[in-house]
């Protein structure tokens, strides 16, 4: 059995595929040798009645995450955080009345990575709009972690900044969820220095990398072809570029972004520096639609996350790929005992 205290999985919204894929792929993984424990958060109940429709063993709750360990094998062990979900499940209907349970979970399972009861965290998918209709304050979970981590040291450049991964592909976001108006007045030489400086940290840390090599995505088609095509390149990435050079980061200057995610071109870079959502996003989704996982940089915490929604159209059907959370939990797995 792995030295690793569980990865505790939060369980996401109910009504889509969160409990789903972590009953699927708690029967995967429970089949490999030296795996692990795992432990889900959230209603017991709600888990115990998806694997009888699933034709999965009963989980079997547990008082404390230690106890994962003797669980494992046989049944997903269920922390229960609390708070029930106050209202009837029914897959594929989303309920502000369940926003509490689900935040809960999240809440339970900063605080056990924090105490070092879990060494990981992977967070099913929460639906935004649901949680903002009870009251949620944040943009999303990863704002609400880096808040629940505020005041715990990082060991390097705090975050939160979000790396994707798949198909041998890792970027980094400069911006995130916003209109593509305002992502580019949000391209400003500070934040484009502070993600590559945390991503180069984080690729030490996290990764095992001792030297990391990071590519920069150009704003414009042709990275600006000279200026013909926009200024960003020559007026603020290269300069940045340089800069951070000198100070011992490599990096190269703003590459044509149409070029730069081929196979011969992601061999030469460890990570990208993308500059707006589709940039990163789209490359990461070609090579590993199912596989991809979300990785929370720069938090005190180990946090990973699938890279998909949650899935309100096909929940309950039993129908749901547990891929994309299997390449989470490898992933937590990883950056945790490279931290170790």
């Amino acid at each position: 059995m792995s030295r690793l205290s569980p990865v505790v999985m939060s369980m996401g919204d109910p009504a889509g595929i969160g409990p789903e894929i972590i009953l699927k792929a708690w029967n995967s993984w429970r089949q490999r040798d030296n795996a692990c424990p795992l432990l889900a958060l959230g209603d017991p109940d709600a888990f115990t009645a998806l694997a009888a429709r699933l034709g999965l063993p009963a989980p079997r709750p547990v008082a404390t995450p230690g106890d994962a360990h003797g669980v494992m094998d046989d049944a997903l062990p269920v922390l229960d955080v609390g708070i029930s979900l106050h209202a009837p499940l029914s897959p594929g209907s989303a309920d502000p009345a369940h926003a509490a349970c689900i935040k809960a979970a999240i809440e339970t399972g900063v605080r056990l990575c924090l105490d070092g009861q879990a060494s990981a965290l992977v967070t099913a998918p929460i639906s935004k709009a649901v949680m903002y209709e009870a009251g949620f304050s944040f943009p999303g979970h990863t704002e609400f972690l880096a808040e629940l981590c505020a005041g715990h040291p990082v060991g390097g450049p705090r975050g939160p900044a979000m790396m994707l991964a798949g198909g041998g592909l890792r970027v980094v976001l400069v911006t995130i969820h916003e209109a593509l108006a305002r992502a580019i007045e949000l391209i400003t030489p500070e934040r484009v220095e502070a993600i590559a400086r945390l991503t180069d940290s984080a690729l030490r840390s996290d990764f095992g990398i001792a030297a990391p090599r990071l590519a920069l995505a150009g704003l414009n088609p042709h990275a600006g072809e000279g200026g013909a095509l926009g200024e960003e390149e020559i007026r603020l990435l290269n300069p940045l570029a340089a800069k951070l050079r000198a100070a011992g980061i490599a990096i190269t200057d703003a590459l044509p972004p149409d070029t730069m995610f081929h196979a011969e071109a992601r061999a030469s870079y460890d990570a990208a520096i993308c500059l707006y959502h589709d940039q990163g996003l789209i490359p990461v989704k070609t090579l590993d639609f199912h596989g991809g996982v979300n990785i929370t940089l720069g938090l005190p915490i180990v946090r990973t996350s699938p890279d998909h929604g949650t899935a309100f159209a096909i929940a309950g059907q039993g129908i749901a790929r547990p891929d994309s959370l299997i390449a989470a939990l490898d992933q937590a797995v990883d950056i945790a005992e490279c931290r170790a």
